[in-house]
């Protein structure tokens, strides 16, 4: 692979539901997954590069002004309590 080739990586926004499954269906499974379309999620995604699909909203839609909490995966050590 050449230097110049960037990898693009797959970003689901704000999914909740079984919008999950016909997005994964539709785009393959996500790199990340991100709760809502907050300066996080913006500063995490090349927006020259990257592939972002939202559950809601157009395209073009505002970041928050809220932060979202992170996804927490009950499946690691870290994630259990």
């Amino acid at each position: 692979m050449s230097e110049d080739m960037v990898t693009r990586a797959v970003h689901f926004v704000g999914f909740r539901g079984e919008e999950y499954a016909t997005a994964v269906r539709a785009f393959g499974k996500p790199d990340f997954i991100h709760m809502g379309w907050d300066r996080r999620a913006r500063r995490d995604i090349d927006l020259d590069h990257d592939l972002i699909v939202f559950a809601k909203g157009p395209h073009d839609q505002p970041v928050s002004t809220r932060n979202f909490n992170d996804i927490i995966d009950l499946s690691t050590t870290e994630g259990k309590r």
